[in-house]
């Protein structure tokens, strides 16, 4: 059964993505994570000038999830050009992660991406946990998004994705202000919160940070609500993110109206063969219930 889809004029073998900030700090983890059977891999988010990230401990699992709080670690812009500057020999597309504090640096960052050849470009705008980026840097408004996304659209003739932050009803007005700035897609969602898991032995939280984004199951049923919504209200393809660690979790995903699914906590439970096990899973699946294509899948919550 054929699992490849279009996402915005970009050819997938199939429908799961690495989500940015899981084992993409390299051409050669990417390139790992393709062999594993991923359709796409995403960059660990790039910033303009390098970064060390929050002190460790920075991810902490919990009985329903994960929490993390990286701190966008990553060697910048300039070095980005060398080490990502032959990705286009991988076997799948690479998606480019631009972030920044400001609306210029994310145009900053794209320009200088977009000149190796990624298939696209992803901004996040919805960090819970890092100061001075995402919520915490005041990028989760309309007129951020708007201002951000246009501003990085003059950058890049890439397909745009804007990862957005799991919220309430606001999310659709968020998404709308994407596709007013000239954004291609959605990706939807990051991890909510931030959240709080204390050693109750040391009396203090236990992360380096002390709060984090939380993932995982937990944040599931939110993110499918904000694909849903999503869906309804633009008309853009949705890169749908956020505790999908079986074939039912992605199908259920693309149901709500995500043409294509991010994958990252799920690595730590299911390890790297998880893309592999989720695509046998959607084909099984599909088979079971007379499915021909994906494309029956994508929006069939909505009939």
């Amino acid at each position: 059964m054929d699992l490849s889809i279009d996402l915005c004029g970009i050819k997938l073998p199939n429908p799961t993505i690495l989500a940015s900030g899981v084992l993409g700090v390299s051409r050669c983890s990417l390139a790992r994570v393709a062999s594993c059977g991923a359709g796409a891999v995403t960059t660990k988010s790039i910033s303009l000038e390098p970064r060390s990230g929050h002190d460790n401990p920075c991810v902490v699992t919990y009985e329903a999830g994960m929490l993390n709080a990286m701190g966008y670690p990553n060697p910048g812009a300039e070095a980005a050009r060398e080490e990502f500057a032959a990705v286009d020999q991988l076997p799948v597309p690479v998606i480019a992660s631009a972030v920044g504090t400001e609306p210029e640096e994310f145009a900053a960052v794209a320009e200088i991406l977009t000149a190796l050849p990624f298939a696209a470009t992803e901004i996040p705008v919805s960090c819970p946990h890092t100061p001075g980026f995402g919520l915490m840097g005041g990028h989760a408004s309309t007129d951020a998004i708007r201002r951000i996304t246009s501003l990085v659209r003059d950058k890049t003739k890439l397909p745009l994705f804007v990862k957005l932050p799991a919220g309430g009803p606001e999310v659709v007005d968020l998404a709308k202000a994407a596709r007013d700035g000239g954004a291609d897609g959605i990706t939807a969602v990051n991890t909510i919160g931030p959240g709080m898991v204390i050693n109750i032995e040391a009396a203090r939280p236990v992360l380096g940070f002390k709060k984090g984004g939380v993932s995982g199951p937990a944040l599931r049923p939110v993110a499918v609500r904000c694909v849903y919504d999503i869906y309804e209200a633009v008309d853009l393809p949705i890169i749908g993110v956020g505790g999908i660690t079986t074939g039912r979790d992605a199908i259920e995903m693309m149901m709500a109206g995500a043409r294509a699914v991010g994958i990252g906590s799920a690595v730590y439970y299911r390890g790297m063969d998880v893309f592999s096990e989720v695509c046998r899973e959607i084909r099984t699946w599909m088979e079971d219930h007379g499915y021909e294509s994906l494309t029956e899948i994508v929006g069939a919550a909505h009939q």
